[in-house]
């Protein structure tokens, strides 16, 4: 069934809510367990989730080719997720997500080379625009008194935006050749399996108390992952990569609510190019649709 290109807009949109949503549960867990034993728990959590959702009805296992994939965005994803993560609980919410707006910008051109799209120019100045939102939420940070910590942090989240420009692409390209339960069961699997290598040496039991958090974080992020790989079969990633910037309106908000991270003037400005660079985006006309099943 084809859908419009501004539903499938949408439902990226949909999905980076969900995701950054999971962030606030993250950072609350990792201030309190650590990036590692959070990240491992949340993961082996939706390896069982989505396990349940995507074995009972799939049909064969995944090609030579698509497994290849598979094991490297998992890969890819581990590391982005231990670094971020990391940053996440020694920067504010919104700092570490303005951080990561630079993988979308990258994620354009990177598209162009490995997926050979072309760059349409409206998605060049929607990319251009939001990042000028970005901009404008740097400039304010850099009026914050200097915080050792808070630059390890900063190097962490940006070391984690390169990963993440890298995982858009492949996105992509894991959506085309597999459907989003496979997706999320696999990117679940994969990286458990990777964070478990270090489980005998790093890996801690949680308190019981973290257990209902550390599942409802799994879930958001099982949910995410089914909707952004049902956005990306049918939309192309210089299409939807600028839906990204629409975190940082979740992370502001998470932040004030959770942590009482407050909400600057530079910040609310940026956040108004970032709206305006994705409804630049979202105007685009004639975008070809890749069909996969759900």
């Amino acid at each position: 069934m084809s859908r419009s290109p501004a539903f499938v807009f949408f439902v990226a949109v949909l999905g980076i809510a969900v995701f950054s949503s999971m962030d606030a549960i993250m950072k609350s867990l990792v201030l309190q367990l650590g990036a590692y034993d959070t990240l491992l728990w949340r993961t082996l959590a939706g390896t069982v989730l989505t396990g349940l959702i995507y074995l009972p009805r799939r049909t064969a296992w995944p090609s030579r080719a698509t497994m290849r994939v598979h094991l490297i965005r998992g890969a890819v994803s581990a590391v982005m997720a231990v670094t971020f993560f990391w940053g996440l609980a020694r920067v504010p919410m919104a700092q570490a997500i303005a951080l990561a707006f630079i993988a979308p910008l990258l994620a354009l051109f990177g598209a162009a080379f490995v997926l050979k799209e072309s760059i349409p120019r409206r998605a060049i100045v929607a990319s251009l625009v939001a990042f000028a939102g970005v901009g404008v939420i740097m400039l304010g940070q850099a009026t914050s008194a200097p915080n050792p910590d808070r630059f390890r942090g900063t190097v962490a989240v940006l070391l984690s935006a390169v990963c993440y420009a890298y995982n858009i692409v492949l996105m992509r390209q894991q959506a085309l050749v597999a459907g989003p339960r496979e997706v999320a069961f696999f990117q679940s699997l994969i990286v458990v399996v990777i964070l478990g290598l270090g489980a005998p040496f790093l890996a801690h039991v949680p308190d019981v108390r973290h257990a209902l958090p550390l599942v409802g974080a799994a879930t958001l992020a099982t949910v995410s992952l089914m909707l952004l790989a049902w956005a990306y079969a049918r939309g192309e990633a210089n299409y939807l990569a600028p839906t990204e910037y629409t975190g940082f309106i979740w992370a502001s908000l998470w932040g004030w609510v959770v942590f009482s991270e407050p909400v600057a003037s530079y910040t609310l400005a940026g956040a108004a190019l970032i709206i305006t660079g994705c409804l630049i985006a979202a105007r685009r006309r004639g975008q070809e649709n890749v069909e996969a099943a759900f």
